[in-house]
């Protein structure tokens, strides 16, 4: 029997608001049933919250007639610099892994995000980092509305 090698993905990204602005949408679950389908304009998602260490979240990804359930506990919150979180999805083989999500204020008003998503088996690392580089664009949206 074989392993897959475990990688990490890291995504960043350069969006015009606050480092506050970009915290708070990562644990606001109207925010993030925004920016946390990728896929397209025909995907959707629901999001619930417990924005606190210990707290879960659960994102329900939409797709047409199949869904995609996303579960996790936030581990740190330190607002404004840095989320850690676990990240399990029943869609992957991948057992649970952890994202950080690290943020810089930038001259301007603007905030330098980094993504850090540990334990993908290496067969998913192209799927992911389209997931999460997807997932920013949107973001980027939601900030700007």
């Amino acid at each position: 029997m074989t392993t897959a090698t475990i990688q990490a993905v890291r995504v960043q990204r350069t969006l015009s608001a606050t480092p506050e602005r970009v915290f708070d949408a990562w644990l606001d679950p109207e925010a993030l049933s925004q920016f946390m389908k990728p896929g397209g304009a025909h995907r959707s998602a629901d999001a619930a919250t417990d924005p606190r260490v210990g707290g879960r979240f659960v994102i329900t990804m939409l797709e047409e007639n199949r869904v995609f359930p996303h579960t996790g506990e936030y581990l740190e919150i330190d607002r404004p610099r840095k989320l850690v979180f676990t990240w399990y999805s029943k869609a992957t083989s991948m057992a649970k892994s952890t994202v950080t999500v690290e943020l810089a204020p930038v001259a301007g008003g603007k905030t330098e995000l980094t993504l850090t998503h540990v334990g993908v088996p290496q067969d998913q690392m192209d799927n992911h980092n389209g997931g999460w580089t997807a997932i920013m664009d949107l973001l980027q949206g939601v900030l700007n509305s």
